[in-house]
């Protein structure tokens, strides 16, 4: 009805598999997701001599983006979507589940065009989503408890646990990895630190609370007042894995492109730089990003736009000019 791809019987949140199972409920964040995935796919099929697909699919991610404006914004965040009797699913007028993480970080990560909004978003996010005193990021708030919709198996789980309204880590991660492509730096760094495992262990009643290993990162942690600040399901690979790529590509901006290394760093305002080692294909890369007045890559002192993975040693020396934007 609104131009989104349909919920069926669960999004990215399998949790939430009733929102839609009667085939007319829709997803606000699979339409972000998807004109993410279309605009990255375009390319490839130019790549193959496919240039009428490669349009077709940008101006299908063009046409879910102008779907979602249109329909999915709610004043100071997006939608998470619309229950199959049409009813908004994520929005201000909900008792439960009334600002969803996933589409406020999609809105940045997919390039959502207006761009108060996105920032309206993000504030909104970290508005009513991080929880300093608990060190977490919710999914969603408020839990499903005792209202009327049942958005599917998500409610079987007490208020703040696990999905309902606890820190969902994956998702949690997907919100710095947006603040940091929308140059919020110190914003990104100050959740990339939240989420640090080993931050749950700064003092003894902090790893009590958390009581999971602070080498490994949790699936969730729980914000039920029974057991809030908990760790759930501790070695959550796909967490450690989203976390690993916020930080080397995101923050530090180290990015692999088939057999060379680009560099974007995005640092927070209280780093002067940073050294690294990077050792890949035979290859070892002795890197130095220093903070200057323009920005420069030096590769065995002659200027380049990357590093090649060539088998050699190589000095890289950065220049990174950019400020963190103030929020």
């Amino acid at each position: 009805v609104h131009g989104l791809p349909l919920f069926g019987s669960g999004d990215w949140n399998d949790g939430m598999n009733l929102v839609g199972i009667g085939g007319k409920g829709e997803s606000v964040w699979l339409a972000m997701f998807l004109s993410h995935v279309l605009e990255r796919f375009a390319p490839v099929c130019e790549a193959h001599g496919e240039a009428p697909r490669a349009e077709q699919y940008r101006e299908e991610a063009r046409r879910l983006k102008e779907a979602v404006d249109a329909s999915c914004w709610d004043g100071e965040w997006y939608l998470r979507g619309f229950y199959d009797d049409g009813a908004p699913f994520g929005g201000g007028g909900c008792g439960e589940c009334r600002i969803d993480l996933l589409p406020q970080s999609f809105a940045a990560i997919c390039g959502m065009p207006d761009n108060e909004r996105r920032r309206r978003a993000l504030d909104s996010a970290l508005a009513l989503l991080c929880d300093e005193r608990l060190q977490i990021v919710r999914l969603f708030e408020p839990a499903f408890d005792h209202g009327g919709r049942n958005p599917g198996y998500v409610k079987a789980y007490p208020p703040g646990i696990r999905e309902n309204g606890g820190q969902y880590t994956h998702a949690a991660v997907w919100l710095a990895i947006a603040l940091l492509l929308e140059g919020r730096v110190d914003d990104g760094y100050r959740i990339l630190s939240m989420l640090n495992p080993a931050s749950k262990d700064d003092d003894a009643a902090h790893a009590q609370t958390y009581r999971l290993e602070p080498y490994f990162f949790a699936g969730d942690i729980y914000s039920n007042p029974s057991c809030e600040g908990r760790g759930g399901w501790s070695l959550y690979t796909g967490a450690a894995a989203w976390y690993y790529r916020a930080v080397l590509e995101n923050l530090l901006g180290i990015r692999l492109r088939g057999n060379r290394i680009f560099f974007s760093p995005a640092l927070p305002s209280h780093w002067p730089g940073y050294e690294a080692e990077i050792r890949l294909r035979g290859t070892i890369l002795s890197v130095r990003v220093t903070r200057g007045e323009q920005d420069a890559l030096r590769v065995d002192g002659e200027q380049c736009d990357c590093a090649p993975l060539d088998g050699k040693k190589h000095q890289v020396e950065m220049i990174y000019s950019k400020s963190p934007q103030n929020n």
